[in-house]
C-alpha cells in the first residue's frame, strides 16, 4: 500500500503508486495520478486533473494543478502533467492549461524550482532547467532545457526561453532569449553567452569559440537577422553542430530576441 499519512484526504478517483508518499494534510483531489517513489512531505495541495510521474519532491504549501488563472477558463477539462525527478519547494504553484491552447500544462523532467515559482497555464517547460525564488512565468510561456532563471525575474506570456541560456535575478523578459545567451536587466538586455555554464558541462573550447563567432554575428556586426542566419548556415554551422540551436531561436522567435 502507498504510504499516506491518516490526515491525508485522497479523492477515490486518485491512482497512487504504492511506493509513493503522501504527508500529513496533504489534498489529492479527482483524477490525479501520483507515479512511483514521488513524495508529497506535508500540506500540499493536489488539486485535481493532474498526472505527476516519478521520483518527484514537492514541499510545504505547493499548490499543483489548480484552476488557470485566465478569465476566459469556464471549468473546461484541462490538465497539468508533470516528468520525473522533479524538486517544487515551498509555495510553489503550477497550474492546469486552457482549452484556448490545446488544454495542457507540461513541465519535463529533472527541473529544480525554487520556493514561490509560479508556472501559469500552457506553459510548456523542458529538463534540466533551474527556476530561482519567486520567479513569475506568465501563460503559454515555452522554457527549453538547461536553462537558469534567476530569482524575482519575470517572464511575458507567449515568450521563448531557449536551451542553455541563463536568465539574471530581477530581469523582465519581454522577448525570446536565444539559445546560450545570458540576460539580465528591466527590460532585458543581452551581455554574452552563458560559457560558464558550457565550462561546466565541459563543452570544448572549439565548440564555445565557434559560439562566440555566432554571438558576435548576431548581436553585435549590426547585421540584420537574415543576412547573421545566412552567415550561420553557411559558414558556422559546417563546423559546430550546436550552432542549429541558434538558427532554430531566431528563425521560430514569434515575439523578436531579446538584443
Amino acid at each position: 500500500m502507498s504510504q499516506i499519512h491518516p490526515t491525508a484526504l485522497i479523492s477515490p478517483s486518485a491512482q497512487i503508486d504504492e511506493t509513493a508518499i503522501i504527508g500529513p494534510y496533504c489534498i489529492v483531489g479527482d483524477e490525479v495520478t501520483i507515479g512511483a517513489y514521488t513524495t508529497l512531505h506535508r500540506h500540499v495541495v493536489v488539486a485535481r486533473l493532474t498526472r505527476i510521474g516519478s521520483h518527484n519532491q514537492f514541499y510545504q504549501f505547493a499548490s499543483i494543478g489548480e484552476d488557470p488563472q485566465d478569465l476566459k477558463y469556464a471549468g473546461e477539462r484541462t490538465w497539468l502533467e508533470i516528468g520525473d525527478h522533479n524538486t517544487v519547494r515551498e509555495a510553489c504553484s503550477l497550474h492546469r492549461g486552457t482549452a484556448q491552447d490545446g488544454g495542457l500544462t507540461k513541465i519535463g523532467s529533472h527541473n529544480l524550482m525554487m520556493v514561490n515559482t509560479h508556472i501559469a497555464h500552457d506553459c510548456l517547460i523542458g529538463d534540466h532547467n533551474v527556476l530561482a525564488n519567486n520567479v513569475g512565468i506568465a501563460g503559454h510561456v515555452t522554457i527549453g532545457d538547461h536553462t537558469i532563471i534567476g530569482g524575482n525575474s519575470g517572464i511575458h506570456q507567449f515568450c521563448t526561453v531557449d536551451d542553455y541560456s541563463l536568465v539574471g535575478g530581477a530581469s523582465l523578459i519581454l522577448k525570446d532569449v536565444a539559445a546560450f545567451t545570458m540576460v539580465s536587466g528591466n527590460p532585458a538586455k543581452t551581455h554574452g553567452l552563458n560559457v560558464e555554464g558550457m565550462r561546466r558541462k565541459d563543452w570544448s573550447k572549439h565548440t564555445i569559440d565557434i559560439l562566440r563567432q555566432a554571438y558576435r554575428t548576431i548581436f553585435r556586426s549590426g547585421l540584420t537577422t537574415a543576412q547573421s542566419l545566412e552567415i550561420l548556415k553557411q559558414e558556422l554551422l559546417p563546423k559546430e553542430p550546436k550552432i542549429q540551436l541558434l538558427v532554430d531561436s531566431l528563425q521560430k522567435s514569434r515575439r523578436g530576441v531579446v538584443r
